[in-house]
């Protein structure tokens, strides 16, 4: 290995960098240069000068106000106690190493230690701040605008976090919290960001005085599992309950979501609705099963509930009107396909020889319509619904037959049809048997505000519901939707755990008082790291 460059860094009040360039195989024979190099381990202690690489004189190249001999600056080094020198060999050769190079894009923010955590720490407070004014009974609605002029009025926190243009990557964490409770449980946004909130500034004084993160969450994680202890120890059960009582509770748990939203006004009335729609359908069955329909016009409490299905009429053609509009235990037919009468335009080529045998071609589309008409009239179905169009022609052929027929459902009202009626959409009309008809007890087109509704009720399965929802503003009814949506997640997850709290902050006050007793236990630091989380549940 040959010796290139030599880098003396002296460390004193000020700091000097000197370079030595050693470009010569020469022995040392000077006992203090010797001493010099084993000192400061630029050779083995053991080795002996006739072995080693040394520069070619005594004098090194540097500037001329600082030029010494090693053995002058043996000598200064040693007779100042304050000096401390570091010595660093940068070796030429096939084993060396490259300096590691790290390319970080422009703007990038590479701090670290205590002032990043503060920083994390203040970011993801400033957030909960945002939201701290919507919780609880006397908490405000938000007006959110955005740049694409787009207005949201809501006091949901998960609404609000997503709506929000958050770049700072601690506080986009409450955002993904916000998000995972709202899909999970579905209410309880709100309250989740601003304990996460809560829990940060308590252990803020903390993280300035030094604790080591480790330890608060050694101390925060004990905390949690004895708050879920006292939950499970404080919670009603509602299994064994009567009907009558399991639904008084589920309406006061819906009530409670209900009661710092825009609609808390009517929140026993609603609260009732959401209970009946959950109970109809059961826990296991999916969220999509319980329909909400929004009617712009009306009163809240002219919104109504329905043990079936209801949809928006669809387009219609000329004939709809000579249509039946009202039936009794009528069989549902369910397509997946066109009755419409089309001629070819693309991908399709006809060779004539004869003129006359054009009008073949065309009876022959029109036998194809007919055909498909007659066999949907032959099934004994009184309703003809398809998820693609009906058109002008099929309209009228069963207005004639006293048939009712509606096209272009939404996919997810045709499944909600099959669902309650027990029927099963078809892909053909060839072979229709009764199996695969559905059934209702009462079939209506009912006029709702400025919409006409298709109602389906007293469905056998009884394994979707939908709620008509009547209001004024749309942002009125957009925030109502959401609302209707938390309660109807929350007596679901209610029924599913068989288990519910009191509410109201009650057993958030609780679970504080029990942390606080149980911290007088504990010795050590602990103590106030558990009381911080105690504190933080009083928010």
């Amino acid at each position: 290995m040959r010796i290139d460059t030599i880098e003396v860094l002296l460390c004193g009040r000020d700091w000097i960098k000197e370079t030595y360039d050693i470009r010569s195989d020469k022995h040392v024979n000077d006992p203090d240069e010797l001493r010099f190099f084993k000192e400061y381990n630029m050779l083995d202690k053991n080795s002996t000068a006739t072995t080693q690489i040394v520069p070619t004189n005594k004098k090194i190249s540097r500037p001329t106000k600082t030029a010494q001999t090693f053995k002058n600056v043996h000598a200064q080094t040693k007779s100042s106690k304050k000096a401390q020198v570091e010595t660093r060999i940068r070796c030429q050769g096939s084993q060396k190493k490259q300096p590691q190079i790290i390319l970080l894009q422009e703007g990038t923010d590479t701090s670290q230690g205590k002032a990043q955590l503060v920083s994390n720490i203040n970011a993801s407070t400033a957030v909960a701040d945002v939201v701290r004014t919507t919780l609880g009974p006397r908490g405000m609605d938000k007006l959110i605008h955005d740049d694409k002029g787009n207005t949201t009025i809501s006091n949901d926190g998960a609404t609000i976090m997503k709506l929000l243009d958050i770049v700072h990557p601690a506080a986009k964490i409450l955002v993904d919290i916000a998000k995972s409770q709202d899909s999970e449980v579905g209410d309880g946004t709100t309250t989740v960001v601003l304990l996460a909130g809560e829990f940060l500034k308590e252990a803020k004084p903390f993280i300035e005085d030094g604790v080591h993160p480790q330890n608060l969450i050694r101390s925060y994680r004990i905390a949690s599992t004895l708050a879920i202890e006292k939950v499970k120890e404080l919670a009603i059960s509602i299994e064994g309950k009567s009907l009558e009582e399991k639904k008084n509770l589920l309406a006061k748990c819906a009530a409670t979501t209900l009661s710092s939203k825009l609609i808390g006004g009517e929140k026993e009335f609603f609260a009732s609705m959401v209970v009946d729609a959950v109970l109809a359908i059961g826990v296991d069955d999916r969220l999509n099963m319980i329909g909400i329909k929004k009617v712009q016009g009306g009163n809240m409490r002219d919104s109504f509930l329905v043990n079936g299905v209801a949809f928006k009429k669809t387009f219609s053609y000329a004939g709809f009107e000579q249509q039946p509009k009202k039936f009794l235990n009528p069989k549902i037919l369910l397509l997946n396909i066109e009755l419409e009468l089309k001629s070819e335009k693309e991908n399709a080529e006809i060779r004539l020889s004869d003129p006359a045998q054009y009008q073949s071609i065309v009876d022959a589309e029109w036998n194809i319509i007919y055909d498909k008409l007659d066999k949907c009239a032959k099934s004994g179905a009184k309703i003809v619904l398809s998820r693609l169009a009906i058109g002008d022609l099929a309209t009228q052929y069963f207005a004639d037959r006293d048939i009712f027929c509606a096209g272009r459902v939404s996919e997810e009202d045709l499944k909600r049809v099959a669902a309650a009626s027990g029927g099963t959409v078809q892909t053909t009309v060839n072979n229709v048997i009764d199996e695969v008809l559905g059934s209702c007890e009462l079939f209506e087109e009912r006029q709702v505000g400025n919409e006409r509704f298709n109602i389906f009720s007293g469905c056998p399965s009884g394994l979707t519901a939908t709620i008509v929802l009547r209001g004024g503003a749309d942002q009125f009814i957009e925030e109502a939707e959401r609302s209707l949506h938390d309660a109807i997640m929350i007596v679901r997850r209610a029924l599913k755990n068989s288990t519910v709290v009191p509410g109201g902050g009650a057993i958030d006050m609780e679970i504080s008082r029990y942390l606080r007793q149980h911290a007088r236990t504990i010795a050590g630091k602990s103590q106030l790291f558990i009381n911080s989380y105690a504190k933080a549940l009083e928010v």
